[in-house]
């Protein structure tokens, strides 16, 4: 029979409506305003005390608090007012010492029901609800100074293999150093090296009873360098961004040593600055023999325990930037630890340092590096200067029980968060030289909030026109097409809600074009049945009709046009991303309200009934 739908089309469009009204729910509630108080390691406790010590001072100042809560390695406090947010960081922030972070917060308020179902709300880009912008600077002179000690590292294993005697090795400026016993040693190494490190220019120094040989970086290899490194940054933070789940980010290179980072959407900032920031590696080394010579080895204490020290030799096995995954895990003894896979280099290397080690310690060394601040006085003005410092600590120290290959296990870590973030770092590649914060700030919307409630209501009073328009010309057709055109919007924030996509002020726009687009296929279909009743059909084959001769040129224009989105979308950045998104989505939830939901209706209304005439 004409006109009529099995009963499992009906139950898979109530199922669809059902489950974008349910995701599109946590739209309706706004975020809070707030501050979040935490480690810059994740592993310091912010107790109850402190949390006490913050809401006394904010309340003394005339700030009035929403809610506080305690998480697991911080505190959220929520604000009544938005204004309020800037003052309250910068009252926390000088009650806590250097090692928490206090930072501006959206929180969301989704009910607990509803994030019990994984449903929350869309994120707003930079244009809309702001973010935060960092300005990062990449630490040229140690991108140096890393390469040559790795390059002092594989000098060292070569002299070793060729049975070459030398003392020591130091690293200044731009240039390596070996002492060695006499001129013939000195002359013999310096013929090995310079065919293997032609990157190097070789200076002979002569020293009391020893012969020195000098290797200074070229500038050309210097260059290069300092590119890799920048290169490598930016790769690396992309990475981490797409790690913490921030849709259409910017991380771009900004003059010769320094990126921008702009993040919208974060619902965690002291998170996403812990995260962006760090400069965590991993060494792992073979722990010293008592006869090692000292200028083979060094010294260095454990990390949860400063009074430990183990000594462990100068030449590394592998670093960080040899795994290719990591993920977070618990031990039998319900200690969190990480599971590491290297890449092929990596995975012959320890297992050739491994399998002629078995019995003995190798240590895993954890690499962060930071800086502080300190105020100094100049020319009678007070003046920030930024000292960069090094912090190495041994994580674990374990006896080899046999040869390793590319699939082992971290341990010894303090807290699941460590082991997490240690996870993600590892996983999203490690950073070619240091990085530090040189400006961090909290952006608010770019076109302030008047001009955005400016275009929702022309975006209101657009759709009120289109829906004006649709009940005159179309009648009772024209309320299916409505009812169709709010289910298509319901559904679309729906699915960009669940795929965690940001919205912006160019995906907007696409949300209207979609909009516009349903109903140019609703009108298809009802001029499509108008004509077949001017052809004398009768009222169900003239719907039937209807429906499947305007199809085809339905699906073909809103083919071609998905076309152009997925192409914008593939070569377009930021905002043109954003618009291409929405348009992509919107399209495929048009033509299911325009093609089934509207039929569904006019089904239900119409279909197996006799129905004469057509409000049409």
């Amino acid at each position: 029979m004409l006109n009529r739908y099995p009963l499992w089309k009906y139950l898979l469009i109530l199922i669809v409506l059902a489950v974008g009204l349910l995701y599109s729910l946590p739209n309706l509630y706004p975020e809070d305003p707030a501050v979040q108080i935490s480690s810059t390691r994740g592993d310091v406790t912010l107790d109850e005390s402190r949390l006490k010590r913050f809401q006394n001072a904010l309340t003394d100042a005339g700030i009035e608090i929403k809610a506080s809560e305690t998480r697991e390695n911080g505190i959220l406090i929520r604000l009544t007012n938005a204004d309020d947010q800037i003052e309250a960081r910068d009252i926390i922030a000088d009650m806590v010492s250097e090692d928490v972070v206090v930072a501006l917060n959206l929180a969301e308020s989704t009910p607990a029901w509803l994030e019990s179902l994984a449903a929350s709300p869309m994120t707003l880009g930079l244009d809309l609800r702001g973010g935060v912008h960092f300005l990062l600077e990449v630490d040229m002179d140690a991108a140096v100074t890393q390469r040559l000690e790795v390059n002092a590292s594989a000098i060292r294993e070569t002299l070793r293999d060729e049975r070459i005697r030398y003392r020591n090795t130091d690293i200044d400026d731009r240039t390596l150093t070996m002492d060695f016993t006499n001129e013939e040693d000195r002359d013999a190494a310096r013929q090995l090296i310079a065919r293997q490190f032609p990157d190097f220019t070789y200076q002979n120094l002569d020293e009391g009873r020893g012969a020195a040989l000098a290797m200074t970086l070229t500038d050309q290899a210097v260059n290069e360098i300092e590119d890799y490194a920048i290169n490598q940054n930016l790769t690396t933070l992309r990475n981490r961004v797409n790690e913490l789940g921030v849709a259409e980010p910017l991380v771009q290179r900004q003059g010769p040593n320094r990126i921008v980072v702009e993040l919208p959407g974060v619902q965690d900032t002291a998170a996403a600055k812990r995260v962006v920031g760090a400069t965590a590696n991993l060494e792992f080394r073979l722990e010293a023999r008592p006869d090692t010579p000292d200028s083979e080895t060094e010294e260095f204490s454990f990390r949860n325990n400063e009074a430990r020290t183990a000594t462990l030799m100068r030449d590394v096995i592998v670093t960080g930037d040899s795994v290719s995954s990591a993920s977070r895990s618990f031990d039998e003894n319900g200690r969190p630890q990480v599971n590491i896979d290297l890449d092929g280099t990596g995975g012959t290397l320890m297992n050739r340092a491994t399998r002629t080690n078995i019995g003995r310690n190798m240590a895993v060394l954890f690499i962060e590096h930071n800086t502080r601040t300190r105020t100094v006085i100049e020319d009678g003005k007070e003046v920030e200067v930024r000292e960069p410092y090094t912090e190495r600590g041994i994580i674990s120290l374990a006896t080899i029980q046999s040869a390793l290959g590319n699939s082992f296990r971290i341990t010894g870590l303090d807290s699941p968060t460590e082991a997490a973030e240690l996870s993600l770092l590892l996983r999203s590649g490690s950073l070619a030289a240091p990085i530090y914060f040189v400006q961090e700030r909290t952006i608010g919307p770019s076109l302030g909030q008047d001009n955005i409630d400016r275009g929702i209501m022309s975006v209101q009073i657009g759709l009120l026109l289109v829906v004006l328009f649709m009940l005159v010309r179309y009648r009772v057709f024209g309320i299916f097409a409505n009812v169709a055109l709010a289910a298509n919007l319901v559904i679309l924030i729906a699915v960009m809600s669940m795929l965690g996509a940001t919205l912006t002020l160019p995906g907007i726009a696409g949300i209207v074009l979609t909009l516009g687009m349903a109903v140019d296929a609703n009108v298809l279909i009802f001029e499509r049945i108008r004509e077949e009743l001017r052809g004398g059909m009768s009222v169900q084959q003239a719907i039937h009709a209807g429906y499947e001769r305007a199809f085809s040129s339905i699906i073909d224009a809103n083919i071609t046009t998905l076309l152009v989105a997925l192409i914008l979308f593939s070569i377009g950045t930021g905002p043109v991303k954003g618009f291409a998104v929405t348009l992509s989505l919107g399209i495929l939830t048009s033509l299911f309200t325009a093609l089934m939901l509207t039929r569904a209706m006019v089904n239900l209304t119409y279909g197996g009934k006799p129905v004469k005439k057509l409000w049409i």
